[in-house]
Order: structure tokens, then sequence, then C-alpha cells
């Protein structure tokens, strides 16, 4: 296990791929209040295929193995999850990913060091803080296996507020990459950031002119796909998609679709890093 500690906070990540001159370095960020598990189980089948890339996943503040601490606010957790970022990337250029939550601190990021931050993903990421200000579909479940209801339960689906394809497989990959991590997450931790959940840090690069994608859910109930579409106009290099069939865990309900969008991106990206003036 790995760890870079920062102001006191000892944050836990998982680095996959090379290191050196010449390899970008990509950081992703999981969303509230899972960890890097629903991040490596979405995005690690599409590395699979560029291996020259460094990808670095980070567990938040009171998340999968990083302790908590002080950390009482998203300003402390985006502080810490900067300060890490600062001390596994400290110079050259480098890529974000968030999801979720991750979403609306890695838009932070580029706002903070757009200087460096050479491309942005976005999967279904928080735009609105205040949940009762986002605009959001009702909830409602698209397909469900009938196997599976009698398996584990029809109660058990009805209760999930997260899948709206609700299959064998789909429901797997739940219990692989989002059960861990809400199982690891500090309970005390968790009720301190929720309290201060809307941060007071920029989230509007001016301009961010790299590649951007930004993915969300037409289904998604918790952060929906209205507000996302008021992004586009801050990312002039941005790829909008929004998928029938999918919700908060998209990057499961249509990973084949997901993992195309993510590999155009990151084409995208890799034609702007090999323009840069100066090697990477």
């Amino acid at each position: 296990m790995a760890y870079v500690e920062v102001d006191g906070v000892r944050v836990h990540y998982v680095e996959h791929g090379p290191s050196g001159p010449g390899v970008i370095t990509v950081v992703l960020v999981h969303g509230f209040s899972v960890d890097h598990r629903i991040m490596t189980g979405g995005f690690e089948p599409v590395f699979a295929e560029r291996p020259g890339w460094r990808r670095v996943y980070v567990d938040l503040p009171g998340m999968g193995r990083t302790s908590a601490s002080d950390v009482a606010s998203t300003d402390d957790v985006f502080r810490i999850l900067r300060g890490a970022v600062e001390a596994l990337v400290p110079d050259g250029p480098y890529v974000v990913v968030g999801q979720s939550y991750g979403g609306y601190l890695v838009r932070g990021l580029a706002a903070a060091d757009g200087g460096r931050v050479i491309g942005l993903a976005a999967v279904v990421p928080v735009v609105e803080p205040r949940h009762e200000l986002r605009q959001l579909p009702g909830r409602q479940v698209l397909v469900r296996d009938p196997a599976l209801a009698e398996r584990v339960g029809t109660e058990v689906l009805e209760a999930d507020e997260i899948l709206v394809v609700q299959t064998e497989e789909t429901w797997q990959a739940t219990q692989r990459q989002v059960e861990p991590g809400l199982a690891a997450a500090d309970p005390a931790a968790i009720l301190r950031i929720e309290a201060s959940y809307a941060g007071t840090f920029s989230v509007e690069p001016a301009p961010f002119e790299h590649p951007v994608l930004l993915v969300v859910g037409r289904q998604d109930s918790i952060t929906g796909y209205r507000d996302v579409w008021e992004l586009v106009e801050h990312y002039p290099r941005a790829t909008f998609a929004v998928l029938d069939r999918a919700g908060h865990a998209l990057s499961i309900e249509q990973h084949e679709v997901f993992e195309a969008l993510v590999g155009e991106w990151l084409d995208r990206v890799e034609a702007e890093a090999d323009a840069l003036p100066t090697s990477r």
C-alpha cells in the first residue's frame, strides 16, 4: 500500500503504469463516499490498451484507506487532494479525471492549476453541491433481470438507489467496485464533510483550452444531466455525452460506450501532449 502525507493526513493511493520522462500522468478521483475501486474498475480496462500512461488513483480523506484527521469540509478535502497531487506529480503536465463528487473536485484542480492540467474528464459529476437545487429526473429502473430479483430479493433491488440496469453483471460489478468503498468509509468524517459539502474554491477555469469529456446518464437521479450541460461553454474543447439506460453507475451500466468515449478523449489528450513545445 502506498501513502503520501499532506498536513497530517496519510493519503492512500494506487498507482499503475510506468513513470519517468515522456510519460503522461492521469490523476483519478472517486465520488462520495466510495473509494478508488470505482475508478480502477471503470478505467483500467481502457488503460489496458494504453500501457504508456501513469495512473494515480487517490482515496479521498475519510474514504477508502485515507485517514480523516481534522478534515471537516469539502474545502479541507480539496486542500488535501491538491497537496497529494503536488507531491505525486511535482512537475510537468498532467490530466485529471473525476467521478461524481470527484468530478467537482477535479474541476477545482483544473481551475487552480490550469497551466499544468492538459485534459479533464468528468463522469456523472456534481455541479450543484446543494442536492435540493439539482435538476434531477425521477428514479426509475429500466431493466431488471427476474433471475437476479429472485436471487437477491425484489426488496433489495427496490432499495437500490443507483442502478438503472439491474442485471447479474451490473449487480456483481457494484459489489466489486462500490460496496467495499462504502463499507470502508469513516462515518464520522462523512457526516462532517456532508455538513460543509459546498466548496469555496473556484471550479471554472478561464479559459480551459484542452480536451474535455463530460459523460452523464439520462436516468441519473443522483446528479442528473441538465446541470452538466451548463458546463459546456466553460470548456471549448468539450465532448458532452448523455447516455440512455444509464444512471449514476454509468461506467458499469454502459461500459462499452463509456470505454469508447474515454478512449477517444485520451486520443485527443495524447495529440495535445505530443504538440507540447517541450518533452512531457
